[in-house]
C-alpha cells in the first residue's frame, strides 16, 4: 500500500513506521532533515519526506492516510495561545486532508485520524465504551469533538474513516511514561489527587498493532477506544509502576497542588476515564498486553 502519514516522526509515529516497512510511505513533517535523522534506523528506503500538503491537488495515488499530527497536549499550561495552538495543529491539517480526499476521483480507501479518550471528559468510576454519548464543554472534549467531526466529513462509499480515541500510551521513548520515570526512579512517585480516578493506558506495541489492524480490516470504521481492556485507578497504576522499578511508593500529590501547578490542564491527571476498547475486541483484535503489570515488565525488560 501507499500511505500518507502526518506526525510520523512523533512518539507513536516512529514506532508505527517500524511496522510499515513493506509499504510505501509519504511522511508529512515540518522539518524533513530532523525527521530523516530521527528515522534513520527505521527508513529502509520506503519513506518519502514532504513538508507541505500544498503541492498536492488530490490524494488519488494513496491507498490510505494516517493522521497523527498535533501539538502535544500536556507539554505546557493551557494559556489561550497554547489552547489555540493545540486546536489549530489538529483541525487545520485534518481539514486539508479531507479537502484533498474530496478532490480525489479515486480517494484513499481508509482515513485514520487521531483523537483521545479526553473526548469523554470525567466519567468518574463508570465503565464505558464507544457508544457513550457525551455533551460537555471541557477543553479536551471540545478539541476532540471538532477534530472528529472534521475527519468524519471524509466518510463515503469509497473512504472509510476510523478515529483513534487514544488513552495514555506507555513506551520508554516518549509520551507520559517517559516523563514519569525520573521522579519514580528517585523514589518520589505516588498517586495523584485521590488516586481513585481511572487511568486508561495502552502499551505502545498494541497502539501501533491496532492501527495496522484497522488498515487491514475492511469493515472497520468510526471511533475506537485505543486503551487496554483493563484500565486501573491512578493509585494502582502508580503502585504497580513503583514496584516494577523496585522503588518506594509513599508520596502523593494533593489535588490542590496539581491544580496550582497545571491550571486547567490538571484535568489530564485528575479526570477519570474507565474506557473499554469494545469495538476493537469485537472486531477480533487481540491485545498483547491486557494487564498493566506484564505491560510494564515488558517495557522494563523484566521477567514476567
Amino acid at each position: 500500500m501507499k500511505l500518507l502519514i502526518t506526525g510520523g516522526s512523533g512518539f507513536i509515529g516512529c514506532e508505527l513506521l517500524k511496522h510499515l516497512t513493506t509499504h510505501d510511505v509519504v511522511l508529512l513533517t515540518r522539518n524533513t532533515h530532523q525527521a530523516k535523522t530521527t528515522l534513520q534506523h527505521t527508513d529502509l528506503g520506503n519513506i518519502t519526506y514532504v513538508n507541505s500538503l500544498d503541492d498536492f491537488s488530490d490524494l488519488n495515488d494513496f491507498d490510505g492516510v494516517i493522521n497523527l499530527a498535533g501539538e502535544p497536549i500536556a507539554n505546557k499550561r493551557w494559556s489561550n495561545a497554547q489552547k489555540d495552538k493545540i486546536c489549530q495543529s489538529r483541525w487545520k491539517v485534518t481539514e486539508q486532508i479531507v479537502s484533498l480526499i474530496h478532490a480525489s476521483t479515486e480517494p484513499p480507501g481508509i482515513f485514520i485520524s487521531g483523537s483521545a479518550v479526553g473526548y469523554y471528559g470525567d466519567q468518574l468510576g463508570h465503565p464505558f465504551d464507544e457508544s457513550l454519548h457525551v455533551h460537555q464543554d471541557g477543553f479536551s472534549h471540545v478539541v476532540c469533538k471538532k477534530w472528529e467531526e472534521i475527519a468524519m466529513r471524509a466518510q463515503s462509499d469509497s473512504t472509510r474513516v476510523c478515529l483513534l480515541r487514544t488513552g495514555v500510551v506507555l513506551g520508554l521513548h516518549g509520551g507520559a511514561l517517559a516523563k514519569m520515570l525520573p521522579p519514580y526512579k528517585l523514589g518520589l512517585g505516588g498517586p495523584m489527587g485521590s488516586g481513585k480516578q481511572y487511568f486508561p493506558w495502552i502499551h505502545i506495541l498494541d497502539m501501533v498493532r491496532g492501527i495496522v489492524f484497522l488498515i487491514e480490516t475492511p469493515h472497520a470504521q468510526g471511533p475506537y477506544n485505543f486503551c487496554a481492556p483493563h484500565p486501573v485507578p491512578n493509585a494502582i497504576f502508580s503502585r504497580t509502576l513503583a514496584r516494577a522499578l523496585k522503588r518506594p511508593h509513599i508520596l502523593m500529590t494533593p489535588k490542590w497542588a496539581i491544580k496550582i501547578l497545571m491550571g486547567e490542564s490538571s484535568c489530564l491527571l485528575l479526570d477519570s476515564a474507565r474506557a473499554k476498547p469494545k469495538k476493537l475486541t469485537e472486531l477480533g483484535f487481540k491485545f498483547s498486553f491486557s494487564h498493566l503489570d506484564p505491560a510494564l515488565k515488558n517495557l522494563f525488560h523484566l521477567p514476567r
